[in-house]
């Protein structure tokens, strides 16, 4: 079965590679990370050639249906991210 690698077990495997504390690592992840969530909150879109791209998309309101009891529900509109693999990243997982 795959591993999971989580953030804490990426910052470690980035330290090992290039010689930074894994402190320092942890710190460049997490300035990453809130860059991009920042971006695609305001709706830019996020491309890192060859890896993967991140947009913030629009959802219409429509009806559902409460599984439990059958009813319809309105969902109301709101926004959803879309994440797109790049062709590096593709490449890589054939």
């Amino acid at each position: 079965m795959a591993e999971t690698i989580n953030k804490t077990t990426l910052a470690s495997k980035i330290a090992a590679t290039t010689d930074l504390s894994q402190a320092k690592v942890t710190a460049v992840l997490d300035a990453l990370f809130d860059e991009v969530s920042s971006a695609v909150k305001a709706g830019d879109k996020v491309s890192i050639p060859g890896f993967f791209s991140a947009e913030r998309t629009q959802t219409a309101a429509r009806t559902g249906r409460n599984p439990q009891t059958g009813e319809e529900i309105k969902i109301a509109a709101g926004h959803r991210v879309k994440l797109t693999a790049g062709s590096k990243l593709k490449a890589a997982v054939k």
